[in-house]
């Protein structure tokens, strides 16, 4: 799978296709080649759906003071 690839998916294609290539690798029917791209691939897309979710999660974490600077949010106890 290329950049161009990842980059045309949806994050909700991508956890598909992971999810696809999981249950291909449980089976264990899986020729050690095939194994070895299908995990390579499953590599590439889990590091695109976190990234996907890590964005969001960075720019929810921060809030903006009333000066107008961007601060990290930091929960009080």
């Amino acid at each position: 799978m290329t950049d161009k690839e990842l980059e045309n998916l949806s994050f909700e294609e991508a956890m598909a296709k992971l999810e696809t290539i999981v249950t291909k690798l449980e089976s264990g029917d899986v020729p050690l080649e095939s194994a070895l791209t299908n995990f390579q691939e499953g590599m590439l897309l889990s590091k695109y759906c976190q990234d996907t979710l890590n964005n969001p999660e960075r720019t929810l974490t921060k809030m903006i003071s009333p000066d107008g600077t961007v601060q990290d949010f930091e929960e009080t106890k």
